[in-house]
């Protein structure tokens, strides 16, 4: 974690960017509706209240965060560190995880050195020790829906297609219906809560986003760059691209950014922040970095570089079959999207 009093910016290739840096005043934690302050004064100093509680040397906190850091990547499941434990514990730190609708982890006040004024602000912390974290959770919610034209099957013809379980069963099925003259057109997300979000973001990004899905489905490609730099390429929405305008890079850019700080697919998008100063991003070697909304760009370019797209658990989600609706077939794909 912060064991000085500053905390550098990152670059879109996680690179530390030396002459841009943020000053840290201290930290703010909640457990269990109380305040906790954490700030380095000579030592770790924690205050509550006004009142300081505890005060810890550095050189401690940086043994213990080494030995996590350590336990965490050499280890392949879940574990246990009693020496950890009670450490964290005497910091009043029991709750390592913010609530699942909350983009906010953790809250720092840091000095704007351009503005010369003092914010508090709340952060997302993503962490490259360990699984690939999730900027985008799969649900039900984020199920686009498809007709399938072109193609009249029985239903042994449909049983068939839908007992397909291959290790790309759902690339494999939608290649079975192409192979017999069908084709996906976009109808819908699933649901109209999402659908809502996107279209206030943008009115053509549940257009876009149903393409981008549909192509990591039909083709090798999965990172989000490689997939909006596809359909530019194809343009499927039929911009007007005489001026070389980057369309369907600045909305899914847009998305992305509204994504890590704010939208949930389950709940209605208002526009409003809820982790108001941007990204903590953990390295493999325990170097955090920041990528700060205000330097919007590099945000941007650092989530435009840094995310895939996933297959989830089509079980779970109910999407990836043929299905009949008043006459007409479906099928449905699933939107994930994972940092690299």
């Amino acid at each position: 974690m912060f064991t000085s009093k500053q905390i550098f910016a990152g670059d879109e290739n996680l690179n530390k960017v030396e002459e841009l840096f943020y000053p840290i005043i201290k930290i703010i934690r909640k457990e269990s509706g109380e305040n906790f302050e954490y700030e380095i004064n000579g030592d770790l100093v924690i205050v509550s209240g006004g009142n300081e509680e505890l005060r810890i040397p550095v050189s401690t906190f940086i043994k213990q965060s080494s030995q996590l850091l350590a336990k965490i990547k050499s280890s392949k499941s879940t574990f246990n560190i009693p020496e950890t434990e009670a450490f964290m514990t005497s910091i009043n730190c029991r709750t390592l995880k913010a609530k699942a609708t909350s983009k906010t982890d953790i809250r720092i006040v840091i000095h704007d050195q351009r503005i010369n004024q003092i914010a508090e602000l709340g952060f997302s912390i993503k962490s490259q020790v360990g699984n690939d974290a999730t900027l985008l959770n799969a649900g039900k919610t984020t199920n686009f829906i498809y007709q399938i034209l072109g193609f009249k099957p029985t239903e042994k013809e449909i049983e068939t297609i839908n007992e397909i379980e291959t290790k790309s069963k759902i690339k494999d099925r939608i290649e079975a219906i192409k192979n017999v003259g069908g084709k996906l057109k976009f109808i819908s997300p699933q649901k109209d809560i999402f659908k809502n979000n996107l279209v206030l973001i943008d009115s053509l990004l549940p257009n876009i986003l149903a393409e981008i899905t549909k192509s990591f489905f039909t083709t090798p490609l999965n990172s989000v760059k490689d997939l909006t730099e596809y359909i530019n390429g194809i343009n499927p929405l039929n911009f007007d691209t005489q001026f070389a305008h980057t369309f369907y890079e600045y909305k899914i850019k847009r998305l992305l950014t509204d994504v890590a700080l704010g939208m949930v697919p389950s709940e209605v998008w208002t526009g409003i922040y809820d982790a108001s100063g941007g990204y903590l991003v953990v390295k493999e070697n325990g170097d955090v970095l920041c990528y700060h909304i205000y330097n919007r760009n590099q945000f941007e370019d650092y989530l435009f570089a840094n995310t895939k797209l996933e297959t989830a658990s089509s079980t779970r989600h109910k999407f990836g079959k043929i299905y009949e609706e008043n006459g007409k077939l479906y099928f449905k794909l699933n939107l994930q999207i994972r940092f690299k």
